[in-house]
């Protein structure tokens, strides 16, 4: 029995299905550990293959490939060496579990298994694992650790019978995604769990991006009295140490309080580090896209560069007849604030063309929509030439108030590899645009100062496809568009609720039919970073042909 442990808590990035990568960086973190003189180094769920692997995990060669490379870093830990904890797929007896291996002495000491598997918003544990049965405690130097995995401590009945049956504190390896207000929502579940059990818990957190969710790391300790024992930062990788102390009242943990950032920055760490990853993760050399001299494209080009640099981020202005003057200026000062590549491609020529080889077809029909998305089609066509060409992945910048009623055009300015900025209503973009201005947050490559013109945020939206045209001919204001968005596709409002806040009853009808008839054109467009529990695509699976409108 010992009356004192040191664990060094190991907040990583892997690389979904990178396994040798994955194992190399585990045993980097060891090799840590061993310098910060731990006696059990502790990584985060599934940490081996990476969160979540979806139905890769599904495939046998994958499951063995990640049961040798737990074997392979057992090794590590052989004679005096820290033990590790660390998440892998584990498949026995022809079930396939999400679980946590104990490594010590060079070998696989015990395996614990997730009891409750997540079945909600992104989460589909229970299509490719088996739920563990209830655990008891994994006996560590004459200590019992209780091992509850992520989801197994948002309920009670986890934490309660690892307590029941002698657990001394908790240590939740976790695979939790970044939202809004998530970091609260932790540790408010976290100390609920402390109050019933009277146990010190530890709660360690991926961070980094994989695909459309962003894993934001803020792992943290509590003490059994509920106080915050440690506390590490958000969104980047980080390995500390905490001891645990034993004392007449039990275990005591101690650490460093690292200082939590404010809402707007821990927003702009999302989308900047879900760019960062995805073009990074997926090998791609840089960014391109189109600089239109507008709020989205701006806001886009200056994540792209706190993201990645300017050297990696690739502007297009793809003027037209009818860009203005006034966009011109903007985007090239938007371009030099950034310090970023800036060329100018104009589009007379290919939309003239496509008009012309379509004349006879489209002879004595009214102008409108059809020549308007034309232009927005030249351009993306452009745009993924460019892409072809260098390699560089295109990125796509329209808000979640514009994807929500279809405001965008297939093949067009919807085309690109990822959008950073999916998940942000309209107004969320001009308050972001303007916090950027006199902010940098921690780990940007962008330049300080005044990032995206004041101009920009301050003019009238447009998509500049007519003669004098703002988004407000054929949409409500956006602070009132957003909010009718927000009730309708965050909170799932009734129209009769919605109308109830002051909205006139054919406009919230409209917007509703709008949400709606755009689905199909949400189901085609690039993946971008959740921010919401609401995220078009893994969260609000809603069916293309549907016929229900709500009508009170």
């Amino acid at each position: 029995m010992t009356d004192k442990l040191v664990f060094s808590l190991a907040q990583l990035n892997p690389i979904l299905g990178d396994l040798k990568g994955n194992l190399e960086k585990a045993k980097a973190a060891h090799v840590k550990a061993v310098e910060q003189g731990a006696d059990l180094l502790v990584l985060s769920e599934l940490f081996i293959c990476g969160y979540p692997p979806e139905d890769l995990v599904l495939k046998p060669a994958f499951q063995r490939a990640c049961r040798r490379a737990v074997e392979e870093l057992a090794k590590a830990t052989a004679g005096d060496a820290p033990a590790i904890l660390i998440g892998t797929p584990w498949e026995e007896a022809d079930k396939l579990y999400n679980a946590v291996c104990l490594l010590d002495d060079g070998e696989v000491k015990a395996v614990r298994y997730k009891v409750d598997l997540p079945n909600y918003g992104v989460f589909d544990e229970k299509r490719v694992f088996e739920p563990g049965p209830f655990p008891g405690p994994i006996g560590f130097r004459g200590v019992r650790l209780g091992v509850p995995i992520c989801e197994d401590i948002w309920d009670s009945e986890v934490c309660e019978c690892l307590e029941e049956t002698g657990a001394e504190m908790l240590i939740v390896p976790n695979g939790s995604p970044y939202i809004l207000q998530k970091s609260d929502i932790r540790q408010q579940v976290a100390i609920q769990r402390v109050v019933e059990t009277a146990l010190p818990l530890v709660y360690l957190n991926q961070v980094g991006g994989q695909d459309e969710l962003v894993f934001d790391g803020a792992s943290f300790a509590l003490n059994g009295d509920r106080s915050l024992a440690m506390q590490m930062k958000g969104f980047v990788e980080d390995q500390v140490i905490l001891v645990a102390e034993r004392g007449d009242e039990g275990w005591t943990l101690s650490g460093t309080v690292e200082p939590q950032a404010d809402k707007d920055s821990n927003v702009w760490s999302a989308c900047m580090l879900g760019l960062r990853d995805y073009v990074n993760k997926n090998r791609f050399p840089g960014v391109v896209l189109g600089l239109s001299g507008g709020i989205d494209s701006a806001i886009c080009a200056a994540l792209a560069v706190d993201a990645l640099g300017p050297e990696r981020v690739h502007c297009v202005m793809l003027p037209y007849r009818y860009t203005s003057e006034e966009s011109f200026k903007d985007a090239e000062d938007c371009a030099k604030a950034l310090g970023v590549r800036y060329d100018t491609v104009p589009i007379k020529e290919p939309v003239e063309g496509f008009m012309s080889v379509l004349s006879d077809m489209f002879e004595g029909t009214d102008s409108g929509v059809t020549e308007e998305n034309l232009q927005s089609r030249s351009r993306g066509t452009i745009l993924m030439a460019i892409s072809n060409k260098f390699g560089d992945m295109v990125v796509t910048t329209g808000n979640k108030s514009e994807m929500s009623v279809g405001y965008a055009t297939l093949y067009g300015d919807m085309n690109g590899g990822f959008n950073p900025i999916k998940d942000l209503y309209k107004m969320q973009v001009y308050h972001l645009s303007a916090w950027r201005n006199e902010n940098k947050p921690a780990g940007a490559m962008g330049p300080d100062g005044e990032v995206i013109p004041s101009n920009i945020i301050s003019k009238a939206p447009t998509a500049e496809l007519r003669e004098n045209q703002t988004d407000q001919d054929s949409l409500p204001d956006y602070p009132v568009l957003d909010d009718i968005l927000e009730c309708l596709v965050e909170k799932e409002m009734a129209v009769r609720e919605i109308v109830g806040r002051g909205h006139p009853e054919e406009l919230v009808h409209r917007i509703e039919h709008l949400l709606y008839i755009a689905e199909y054109k949400r189901r085609q467009s690039a993946p971008g970073v959740k921010l919401t529990e609401k995220n078009f695509g893994r969260d609000r699976r809603y069916p293309i042909t549907n016929g229900f409108r709500d009508r009170g």
